[in-house]
């Protein structure tokens, strides 16, 4: 395989939005989707709501194939591959993928994204799959009739429970503070619904069963009191860290892991390498500002090796005319 002007290591809003962006521009970009998370976390997500131009809403994973879609139409790649190690410091950016193919640019692209916060509990590999998910989409309809908890306050918390009414007898969400961080929206739809109940200042510090759950132990922030809650579903929604590991030692992070980069480009560190996405911001965490700083990357992508050719012209000419002379 011989060496892409743009790679891109993701996919989602952000790494297919750049996609778009750099085909368009001619750049023929090679992106590299993930063998198993193509699409991102919208593939997890029922009802888009409040991504502009669709008034009456997306399903998630229709909004990525349509981004997918769109990024071939103007000539992207997409590859279903893995990056499993980089080689980003160079004037020709190495990218090993997880299939045994080896990658080259001369331009990178980093929307690795982020993945599922876990809660930290022993029980929590255990049970992965047994009444513990992180995905009420994929895992709810195995619930049916059953008592679900779920952990966390913000949107997302919100909507996995609201979507898990549709199965569960009873939903708990649990949330460490007294109050909840979702929108004001969100979270008066979840105090409305009937079958959804609050456990405020509570934190899970223990989950039960053997081969399934079937409970877990509540300690109280405030006065560290503990109380039982019977459970057969528990959907662990408490955010999300960056998918960098892979960039430590390559591109500088923040005390977090996300990619810092010199706003407002999108330019990290190393020549030629730029970030956008959920790898780089932890304020907004939306769909519609990673599709945004996707084509933020992708336009400093085409601006950077515009320069590096406008160089290397002048450079040739230079060498040419001395030779000449």
């Amino acid at each position: 395989m011989g060496t892409d002007s743009v790679l891109i290591i993701g996919s989602g809003p952000a790494g297919y939005t750049a996609g778009i962006y750099a085909a368009r521009a001619g750049l023929k970009p090679r992106i590299l989707a993930g063998s198993v998370t193509a699409g991102g976390a919208l593939m997890n997500t029922t009802e888009v709501e409040n991504f502009p131009g669709f008034a009456d809403g997306i399903q998630g994973p229709d909004l990525m194939e349509n981004l997918r879609r769109q990024a071939e139409k103007f000539g992207a790649v997409v590859e279903y591959d893995d990056a499993v190690s980089v080689d980003l410091a160079g004037h020709t950016k190495k990218v090993a993928g997880g299939n045994g193919q080896s990658y080259k640019a001369r331009c990178v692209i980093l929307a690795t994204g982020s993945v599922y916060k876990e809660l930290g509990l022993p029980e929590e590999k255990k049970l992965n799959g047994r009444g513990i998910s992180w995905c009420a989409t994929c895992d709810g309809f195995f619930f049916r009739n059953q008592a679900i908890v779920v952990v966390g306050g913000g949107d997302s918390a919100m909507e996995e429970a609201l979507f898990l009414t549709r199965f569960g007898d009873s939903v708990t969400v649990v949330v460490r503070r007294d109050t909840l961080r979702a929108s004001r929206i969100m979270a008066q739809r979840a105090r409305d619904h009937a079958k959804i109940r609050f456990e405020f200042n509570s934190e899970v510090t223990a989950i039960h069963g053997e081969d399934k759950v079937t409970g877990l132990t509540l300690t109280d922030t405030v006065t560290g009191a503990t109380r039982e809650l019977p459970a057969q579903g528990i959907f662990v929604a408490i955010g999300h860290a960056p998918r960098t590991d892979l960039l430590a030692g390559q591109v500088e992070l923040d005390e977090n892991g996300y990619i810092r980069v010199a706003a407002p480009t999108t330019q990290t560190n190393l020549d030629g390498v730029f970030a956008c996405g959920d790898a780089v911001d932890h304020r907004y965490r939306q769909a519609i500002t990673a599709a945004g700083t996707g084509c933020s990357a992708a336009l400093d992508a085409e601006r950077y090796l515009a320069a590096v050719a406008d160089a290397d012209s002048i450079a040739t000419a230079l060498v040419e005319g001395s030779l000449n002379g």
